[in-house]
């Protein structure tokens, strides 16, 4: 568990339509460096009640346990400035669950003061508030301190120590890196996606995984994936959504290619909103969080120069285009590619599914502790130092393990013939690409 200390100058409000956000630390891009309580955006938000319900979605997926539920600390979500948006982000209490509400331009009205993120308080008088905004109300937003200094009441300043896990760092690690194989495979118009969110079970069967197939204009339930089908693992977790359905205007579902007899899989949905998209990404299953995954271990196998070279060319642009951080590199896109991956087990770098790109961001983690967080490459790491990897043409002994590279990397080990590869690679197939000179 990694201790980050959030300090807030006052509680987050909603008065008179004003909604007031305080900020923690964070990065700012026009302070270079740690900032004590950066200021990003004051003004109109011209959709008031979906924003203000999209806004209580994040913070209520940050308070939620999805397996084996149990009262939860809340966790206060993070929140991106970079002048074209907001983006709020939070995951599960049990890293199954992330959510993303993107607030677009179109409905800001306002000034931008910086590009940066930070974690801002939700708390839950302000989501009671949130409950109460109707369609017809103003909302005013201020990320950040107010502009002017307002004389101090008794409990005033709030310090509040928030325990930020390391599953939220490899959580938001791994998302970008599984969202980013996705495809888009529905379209549901508003009046199909409440029928299809209203329809789905209350609790998860006995079955396991369900899976969302085209059927018209809707989507279907099956027990079995067919080709074009999403993964719905705990459709409960996507019907606790059911609240935004006054509000959404199409319903987009996301995944990788399946085949018959495909394992469950993650799978993303997006929901329209006025001038907002929220995107909820699930785990393969109820019990199983993003952060223990390992899609991000082939990158980390790689050098760290290019995730230097690339994240210094970074600054909080709407959208980062591959092609050009290529050409201002001298990088082909593969490399950059994986350079965007190992900066993101740093949380430096998210992945929209709607523009099918990625984007900036900064969170308040060290980014050396990366590896660390990835103890099947510390052991891999581990094993070539002892000298415990020995090569055989496409084959390669790993101490008492045998690894094979063709057709698939595969392992006697274990782990493998538990997993097969679904949830990344063991650390003998690390160690033998590490000794190859990695997947780059």
């Amino acid at each position: 568990m990694t201790e980050q200390s959030c300090t807030y100058l006052r509680p987050s409000r909603l008065t008179g339509g004003r909604l007031a956000l305080e900020t923690s630390g964070g990065s700012a891009l026009t302070r270079p460096g740690p900032a004590a309580h950066p200021r990003f955006f004051t003004g109109f938000l011209t959709e008031a009640a979906p924003a203000a319900a999209g806004l209580s979605a994040v913070a209520e997926v940050a308070r939620t346990r999805c397996f084996l539920p149990v009262p939860e600390e809340a966790r206060d979500p993070v929140v991106t400035c970079d002048g074209d948006r907001l983006r709020f982000e939070s995951f599960s209490a049990c890293c199954g669950v992330y959510a993303r509400l993107d607030v677009l331009s179109g409905v800001l009205d306002g000034e931008v003061h910086d590009r940066g993120t930070t974690n801002v308080d939700v708390n839950e008088p302000l989501r009671r508030a949130l409950a109460r905004v109707g369609g017809a109300d103003p909302l005013h937003l201020a990320v950040g301190p107010e502009e002017l200094t307002v004389t101090t009441r008794d409990g005033a300043v709030v310090e509040k120590k928030v325990p930020l896990p390391q599953r939220w760092l490899r959580g938001f690690a791994e998302v970008q890196v599984i969202t980013a194989d996705f495809d888009p495979r529905a379209e549901l118009p508003s009046a199909e996606a409440a029928r299809f969110l209203r329809a789905l079970p209350a609790k998860s069967g006995a079955g396991g995984a369900q899976w969302a197939v085209p059927a018209g204009h809707s989507l279907r339930l099956s027990s079995r994936p067919v080709p074009g089908a999403v993964c719905l693992a705990g459709p409960e977790r996507l019907k606790a959504l059911a609240p935004l359905l006054p509000f959404v205007r199409a319903l987009r579902a996301y995944g990788p290619p399946v085949r018959p007899g495909a394992r469950p899989c993650a799978s993303a949905w997006e929901f329209e909103l006025p001038g907002m998209r929220l995107t909820v990404a699930l785990s393969p299953e109820v019990r199983r969080g993003f952060s223990g995954e390992g899609a991000v271990l082939d990158s980390l196998t790689g050098e760290e120069s290019d995730a230097d070279l690339i994240g210094a060319l970074l600054a909080f642009e709407p959208r980062v285009e591959v092609d050009l951080l290529a050409d201002r590199s001298g990088l082909p896109p593969r490399r950059v590619r994986a350079a965007l991956t190992r900066l993101g087990t740093g949380g430096r770098v998210g992945y929209d599914l709607a523009e099918a790109g990625y984007f900036h961001r900064e969170l308040p983690y060290d980014s050396a502790l990366a590896e660390a967080l990835n103890p099947r490459l510390v052991n891999a790491r581990a094993l070539v130092a002892a000298g415990d990897v020995r090569m055989d043409g496409d084959t390669a002994n790993v101490g008492q393990q045998r690894v094979r590279f063709s057709p698939e990397p595969s392992c006697t080990c274990p782990w493998w013939a538990k997993y097969r590869g679904s949830r990344g690679k063991c650390k003998h197939v690390l160690a033998v690409e590490i000794v190859r000179g990695g997947s780059r």
